[in-house]
């Protein structure tokens, strides 16, 4: 839940930026001079393209969150069975096992969503963040019945 608050509070935020530079980029428009008008683009471009990645986070976001609902329905979510050191971090080693074992998984299932979710949560453990959601994404596509790339 604080993870949730934590991220709608910074997407606020985001959004009221967007906002003032957006406004900042009209009034350059406004100005009408080939320079000003230049910036003026130059300056929305930004929000918008902001706009856009916070859309697809979000929405990414929502699909990895139906997919950990439907396997929680399920009683298939994973287990967190990771070694974690004094200060709570998680051991490498028992990352890598449990990767490994997520990873045979896949292979031997390679078009259930399920595996890939689990394979993309062994991602993140081990922290690959660009293959975890490059799993997660390939879930999300399977559970959708949508093409799948590579």
């Amino acid at each position: 839940m604080r993870a949730k608050i934590t991220y709608f509070t910074l997407a606020a935020v985001l959004v009221v930026y967007f906002v003032l530079v957006g406004s900042r980029g009209v009034l350059l428009i406004q100005q009408g001079t080939p320079l000003t008008i230049a910036f003026g683009v130059g300056v929305l471009v930004l929000p918008l393209i902001g706009a856009w990645f916070l859309w697809q986070s979000t929405k990414f976001a929502r699909n990895a969150g139906r997919l950990a609902r439907t396997l929680e329905a399920e009683g298939a979510l994973p287990v967190d069975e990771l070694v974690r050191t004094p200060s709570g971090r998680i051991d490498r080693d028992s990352a890598d096992a449990i990767f490994e074992r997520r990873r045979a998984e896949t292979e031997a299932a390679p078009d259930d969503w399920r595996t890939w979710f689990r394979l993309a949560i062994a991602y993140h453990d081990a922290r690959d963040t660009p293959r975890a959601r490059k799993a997660m994404q390939r879930a999300i596509n399977l559970y959708d019945g949508q093409p799948v790339r590579g």
